[in-house]
């Protein structure tokens, strides 16, 4: 479909592929049109919301400037999913040992490794750029309890939240493992750290702001170089993350499965961050906040919510978004008041037939409080093309 709202009273126009967005989301949207170095326009996706900070869903494209607050706190924060060898009549009866298995290698919420799990490359490597942005940036040290040893047991682990592992079956009856992450508790006080070292930088100027927020770095400001390395860094880290806890599953599975194999890795891919891309004729700081990438033929992974169906798809590289699609079914509901208009019975409900929790510590991810995924693929049939739909059959949250 193509774009259903247009917002045309900013510095740039705002293409939005919804018609579903509500009034907070839309005045956020209308807050990053005004800043003056967006380039040709903002395109927003279909499953776009209000977020902290910035808007989930946005596709912005900057010449010059990045905007921490626009990539947010969970940086690097995306999917992985790897088809394997056997098929739904391979997988056991009773999937509870298969849950638990999962569970068993893979330390959800605050929990972490008891021991370094990861591989000693991946230590070694992340550990030289993590040196280097520290060595400007000691105080971020200080926002994290015993950052060394954390970041490095997080590797591998979940996290919590909307965060969750899925085996799922595709509509061959194929079998595969697909898991959202980020850059657990380390690029979460990175991203805190710059989005408030942009206020204060902006701190005369910020009252010319939209929205505080926004506060930003351009280049050849103190910080920007600083803030570059340092994304990219957590990036490279939650990439690192998914890589580790899908060979930790895999490991796991293999004692479980007598039959079991691999075929390839799919796609591992963000969906919260930043890249230097080329659009309208200009090199530019794209930001993508709960959007993926989806150039000609690019897969890419668009979840659904617990109890929803999930996508494999490939990229059209539509232009007016930017490359970009959808990052999943998009909440239509604040953790809050899902907690309070759901109970332990409705999640039972939406979530039958599928080996998960189905207590109070997760209600808010209950797939009512989320919009219909169905009418979120067919509002962005222009940006890309189904190749598998994915059902979960176990699914594992913090």
């Amino acid at each position: 479909m193509p774009v259903k709202k247009l917002i045309t009273k900013g510095k740039v126009p705002v293409k939005i592929y919804t018609d579903d967005i509500e009034h907070e989301a839309y005045q956020q949207l209308y807050n990053i049109a005004q800043l003056p170095f967006v380039h040709s326009h903002i395109a927003a996706m279909p499953d776009v919301h209000y977020g902290k900070g910035a808007t989930v869903g946005s596709v912005i494209p900057c010449k010059g400037a990045i905007i921490p607050a626009a990539v947010g706190v969970d940086i690097g924060c995306g999917m992985n999913a790897m088809r394997l060898s056997i098929k739904a009549k391979d997988l056991p009866d009773n999937l509870k040992r298969v849950r638990s298995a999962i569970e068993a290698a893979i330390p959800v919420g605050f929990d972490m490794h008891k021991t370094d799990k990861a591989r000693d490359s991946t230590i070694r490597a992340l550990g030289v750029g993590l040196d280097e942005v520290l060595q400007k940036h000691p105080k971020i040290l200080k926002m994290q309890k015993k950052p060394y040893q954390t970041w490095i047991r997080q590797l591998g682990t979940l996290g919590g939240g909307n965060h969750f592992i899925e085996i799922c079956l595709d509509e061959n009856d194929d079998v595969w493992i697909m898991l959202h992450s980020g850059s657990r508790g380390i690029g979460n006080v990175i991203g805190q750290y710059f989005i408030r070292q942009a206020q204060k930088d902006m701190e005369r100027h910020i009252h010319n702001l939209p929205d505080k927020d926004l506060a930003y770095f351009t280049e050849g400001a103190e910080h920007f170089d600083d803030y570059v390395t340092a994304v990219h860094w957590a990036q490279d880290y939650a990439m690192d993350n998914r890589r580790e806890m899908m060979r930790l599953i895999v490991d796991a599975l293999k004692k479980e499965l007598p039959k079991f194999g691999v075929t390839k890795e799919a796609i591992n891919c963000h969906h919260n961050y930043v890249a230097i891309e080329n659009h309208f004729g200009e090199n530019v700081y794209i930001t993508r906040k709960g959007a993926i990438r989806a150039g000609v033929d690019e897969l890419g992974i668009i979840p659904g919510s617990m109890g929803a169906k999930s996508y494999i798809v490939r990229g059209k590289g539509n232009p007016d978004s930017f490359c970009s699609c959808s990052h999943g079914a998009g909440r239509r509901m604040s953790r809050g008041k899902a907690k309070r208009h759901y109970s332990t019975a409705d999640l039972e409900q939406q979530t039958a037939g599928i080996e998960c929790r189905k207590d109070a510590g997760v209600i808010d991810e209950i797939p009512g409080a989320y919009k219909d995924i169905d009418v979120v693929m067919a509002n962005q049939s222009d940006l890309v093309e189904v190749v598998h739909t994915l059902r979960q059959v176990v699914c594992v949250k913090g």
